[in-house]
This record gives C-alpha cells, structure tokens and sequence, in this order.
C-alpha cells in the first residue's frame, strides 16, 4: 500500500490506493481545516504535493487557487487522492488553529445546592455490647449529622469491599461522598481523615467544534478555572452529518475515545490552574447537542439523521465517570442534560436555563447560532422549537475569504463613505487573513447601508468606486489590499460569497417566522431575543438587524447570553433543584420539523433578500435605504 509522508512533522501513514488525502491525514491524527466537512466547497484544507502521484481536479477547483499556487503543486487534501507513495505538504495555515472559543456566559445566581455532599465522621468501634455492621454504623453517623436517612442510602458494592479497612485504618474516622442520583442517594466514597473541604464539580460545554470545561467549588460555588479547547473529533468531519458517518464506518469508538480525551484535556488544564486534584472532582454536568452526547456515551447515532429522525434517548442520563474515561473521580457522577429532538439538544436547554424564558410570562425569542441553528419561542405556559443548517458560509465555508474565528481573522468591520475608508479589527490585532462570521455580518450590512449592494447583494459594478471591481469569477469588493494583508493576496467578498452568505440568513429568519406564525404572533409581541453561542455573541445586534438575521425589535431589546450551554450546566451542577426542572423543560417543548412544514420555503424564499421582501417588517432598515437612495441621487 502507498506510504504518505506528510512535511513538514515526517509523519508518515499507510493507506489504500484511491485514499484522499485528508483521510491520511485523519489517520496520521493530524487536522485539517475541513469547514465544508470535505465536499470541496471551501478550499480550506489547502496542501502542496512534494513528489509522488495523485489524482487532483485543477479546472475544477482552480477558484481557490492562483496560477502560481498550482504550479507549487497545491491542491485540496479532501479532494486529491493518493496513488501511490507521496510527499505533501502541509501549511500551517490548513491546520486546525487557536480560535477565539466563547468562554464567557451569563452569571446565574442561584443557591448553592449541589447533588454531591462531603461528611466527616468520627466513629466508635464495634464491641461485643455494639456489634452494629460497620455500614450501619457510618451511615447513622452520617444521617446524625443532617444527611439522609439509613435506610435511603445504597452503598454499592465497591464501596463494601474496601469498606471495614478504611474505617480501621483510618481509626473510625473517614469523610464519606454522598451523590443525589436517579431512585436516591448513593454513597460514592470513603477516605480517611477531613476531606470536606476538598469537593469540586465540572460543568462541560460539549460543542461538535469546541470544548469548554468550568471547575467550581461545590462548598460555596466560587468558580476556581474555565478551560477550552478543540473537540478532538473535529479531525473525523467538520459537521455532525461527516461524524455520524464516521461512526458508520466502525468509527463509533473511535469518536467516544475522542470525545473523552477533549473533556480531560480541558478538565486537565482548569484543574492546573485551580490548583486542585482531579480525583476531588465528583460531579461533571455535561450539555451538548443530541449527537454529541449519544456519541460521548458511545450510543450509536445512525438513525438519527434518517427519516424519522429518531435519537436513541432524550431524557437526562446519569452515569459515572469511570464508564466513560473521564479523569475525575472514577466514581463520580456525569450528568446529561435531556434533548427536546434529534436536533434540538441538550445545549439548547441549557440555554433556555441560562436566559430563564421559561419562567417569565412575557414572550421571547432564543436563537443559537453556530455549526447549526436551533430558535425556540415561548414562555412558561409553552414553549415551540425548530432547528436547521444556517449553512456553512456563517462558519468561514463557501466564502472565498471566510475563516473560523482564528488570529487575523476580522471581526469587526465599518465602512465610511464620506470619505471613503474601510475600518476593520482582527482577531489578536495582527494582519488580517480573511474573514470571520461576526466580520462577514458587519460587511453585509455596511455594504448596504454603502448603497454598494443592493436588497438582492448584486454589487453595483458602475461604482466609480476603486475597491469595487470584476473578479476573474464574479464581482468583488476588496475588503483589504494584498500588501495590508498575511497572506499576500486582496482579502475579498465576492457577489457569490453574499448570495451564499443571504441564504444561511434566511434560514434562520424563515425559521423565527415559522414559530411565530405556529404561536400567532407578530415581532412586536416579542419581550425579549436571546442570542446564544460564540457566533451570536460577538454579533453586532443593529448589523443583524439590517440584514435580517432576526426578526427587527428595539435594539435594547436584544441581548446576548454567551455560552449559554455552559452557564446551564454550571446552573445545575452547583443547584439540584434547577437540574430536575431540566427533564420537565425538555419534555414540554414542542418541536416544528422546518422539512415537513409547507410554508417553511415560502418564509425562506421572501427572506432571500436584504432584509426582506417585505420592508414593513423591518421599518428602521427601510428608512436607512430611503437615505442610501437620496445620498446615492447627489
């Protein structure tokens, strides 16, 4: 079989003829930047052939490559295929980079009422006069001090058999670890000595690009660490339809042991920083998407991404985390947040804990947005909810220029047009290498408040303006000049990066317009918009607005919750009471299949436009068009 070597690490891996060569890679546990999840859209997972013979479409993909590039040898990994032994390349910049990850969230507070309780005991022995077992024994001890009643704790049988020794050598005085689990109470641990003071929990953020993990103190809720980084599964597919495949494929172990090894790398790094031991973490409260957590706990997922879309489970899970190879405490719980469907996972309820929506009387709107979108619209009496692919190009795929939120990608754009000058800020303040979602959203709308696209993103070619031009493809708008740039090249939006960028936008409006028309209501009956997720984090509210991401409602009306998913697993791992409610929330959600609704393509078609087909939905963007054309006129 052909030998790849990849340049410039030497790693080298054997594989079948006809392989591609981001499949090598993925064997080589080298990733790639795949946004399209392989399909040759985003010209991402960019590599250079040193010697050997493969097989590579150049007219085909010659869109993302100069003249220059293909002569090096350039080519896409998920697109060329190994026939025989070879060298490649590999760019620094093709490889999976630091992202900006969100790991801030809304502060909740709540009592500090933990699932996982510490007691110290002191003992006497037995004797002829007490012969009381010594289970009995230290349990009448613990419920003397406020804990549950004897007959309501289960000690199981691991704990039986190092039972009697450690009470013996520790002379009758041991902390034991008592967990509130599914039927009751479980007694978890015994040790010697005063341990109380050393009880820690972890809530995990599980999201299908990134990781984020923060250690808190169960004694008082302080938070000691907030640690993140990639989902190792990432190197298997960009999207969960490429995982879910994976699976298929025998891979389905191989996904659970990535997943396992993400969380422990994040659990590793908080632990350093707070200073403590991992074997003091007795509580992980995990929330993530359906797919991610059937394939954390190595439930196979396949049926779920074919009709009738069904999951294996939605209720909350309870396990430990030896079962799962979690370094905390072996014996310590794991807790899963509860799905409302296939597609509407645990995140999003630990979003709808995070903002409290089903809680309060008024109405209001939640909208996540990353990989995929999920909208949710209710109250406390009801709750409707859909999700769907916003499409790749608000992740950096299908747009020329579009990146993950990595270093140099900008962020931040304004367009002055009196006189003209394009402000930009990137990520860490370095030269800029392409563009980002939140980037991509700021230049949408101010090439249109420019009057430099119109309502359908047609760029208006017969601008006397330098920076609007025609591509070797379409019209572009060069955003910064090549010599301004890392990379050497015009970072640009073309007018097919903006159809593409419209539909991933009506998507998600066509979806806020599904639920409102299911609960008959209109915008202005919306209290409240939640946006949740790194994406929504870092939009600019008014610019989502006049593109019509979401629906128009007074600005201050809108507020973002950060990683949402995060605070409602830091919610319920530090109060018990606000976890139960979990399974109750989830399982009163009503979820809308946006492909089996009949209007559903009829919404998106009209929100195919900037903002909307129709302006009086959008009255503060219909005004600012009014006075593009009047300035536009001069």
């Amino acid at each position: 079989m052909p030998v790849v070597t990849f340049l410039p690490s030497y790693r080298k891996v054997e594989v079948e003829r006809g392989t591609t060569v981001l499949e090598a890679a993925q064997k080589a546990n080298l990733n790639l930047n795949v946004v399209c999840g392989g399909q040759g859209k985003c010209g991402k997972c960019v590599i250079y052939r040193q010697s050997g013979e493969t097989e590579f479409d150049r007219e085909k993909y010659a869109l993302f490559f100069t003249p220059e590039e293909l002569e090096r040898g350039a080519s896409l990994a998920c697109k060329t295929l190994v026939l025989g032994d070879l060298y490649v390349e590999i760019p620094e910049s093709t490889l999976i980079q630091e992202q900006k990850i969100l790991m801030e969230s809304k502060a909740a507070d709540v009592p500090v009422l933990p699932s996982v309780t510490k007691y110290y005991v002191e003992m006497s022995p037995p004797t002829l006069e007490d012969p009381s077992p010594d289970l009995t024994r230290l349990l009448w001890r613990i419920e003397k001090q406020g804990g549950p009643s004897v007959r309501k704790i289960f000690a199981p049988l691991p704990i039986l058999r190092e039972l009697s020794r450690t009470l013996r050598e520790n002379n009758w005085m041991v902390t034991a670890t008592v967990a509130i689990v599914p039927g009751g109470y479980r007694l978890i641990h015994i040790e010697g000595g005063d341990t109380q003071a050393r009880l820690y929990g972890a809530a995990v953020d599980l999201g299908t690009t990134t990781i984020v993990v923060t250690v808190r103190s169960l004694i008082d809720g302080a938070i000691l660490a907030v640690a993140s980084n990639y989902n190792r599964q990432i190197g298997t597919g960009e999207d969960i339809l490429s995982r879910v495949n994976y699976a298929r494929k025998s891979g389905l172990a191989r996904l659970q042991q990535l997943a396992a090894e993400s969380i422990n790398r994040a659990l590793h790094s908080a632990c350093n920083m707070a200073k403590i031991d991992m074997d003091d973490i007795f509580e992980l409260e995990i929330a993530g998407n359906t797919v991610m957590t059937h394939l954390l706990l190595g439930i196979d997922p396949e049926y779920m991404i074919a009709e009738p879309y069904v999951p294996v489970v939605r209720r909350s899970i309870y396990t430990t985390a030896e079962h799962l190879s979690l370094d905390a405490h072996r014996t310590a719980g794991v807790y899963f947040f509860p799905s409302v469907s296939n597609f509407i996972g645990g995140d999003v309820v630990g979003d709808i804990l995070t903002c409290g929506m089903g809680e309060r009387e008024d109405v209001s709107l939640l909208v996540d947005m990353g990989t995929n979108f999920e909208v949710v619209l209710g109250n406390k009496d009801w709750m409707f909810s859909c999700a769907g692919a916003a499409g790749p190009a608000l992740e950096g795929a299908e747009v020329l220029f579009g990146m993950r939120a990595n270093p140099g990608a900008i962020e931040k754009v304004r367009i002055e047009t009196r006189p003209f000058q394009v402000h930009y800020e990137t990520i860490n303040q370095i030269k800029p290498r392409g563009i980002c979602g939140s980037g991509m959203i700021d230049l949408l709308a101010e090439l249109l408040r420019s009057c430099f696209i119109d309502r359908t993103g047609r760029l208006d070619i017969t601008s006397s303006n330098p920076r609007i031009r025609q591509g070797e493809y379409y019209p572009e708008f060069v955003v910064v000049p090549k010599d301004d740039t890392e990379i050497g090249k015009d970072i640009v939006i073309t007018e097919n990066d903006i159809q593409n960028l419209i539909m991933s936008k009506a998507a998600i409006l066509a979806a806020c317009y599904t639920l409102m028309d299911a609960a008959g209501i209109n915008k202005d009956d919306i209290g409240m918009i939640y946006l949740a997720g790194a994406f929504g984090n870092y939009l600019n509210r008014l610019n989502a607005i006049t593109i019509g991401l979401i629906p128009e409602v007074p600005v201050d009306r809108i507020e973002t919750i950060g990683n949402g998913a995060l605070a409602g697993a830091n919610i319920a791992l530090i109060n018990r009471d606000r976890r139960n409610a979990l399974d109750t929330i989830a399982h009163e959600i009503a979820y809308i299949e946006l492909n089996a609704d009949p209007t559903f393509m009829d919404r998106y078609t009209s929100s195919c436009f900037l903002p909307h087909t129709d302006l009086s939905l959008f009255p503060t963007v219909e005004k600012m068009l009014a006075e593009c054309r009047l300035r536009k006129e001069e």
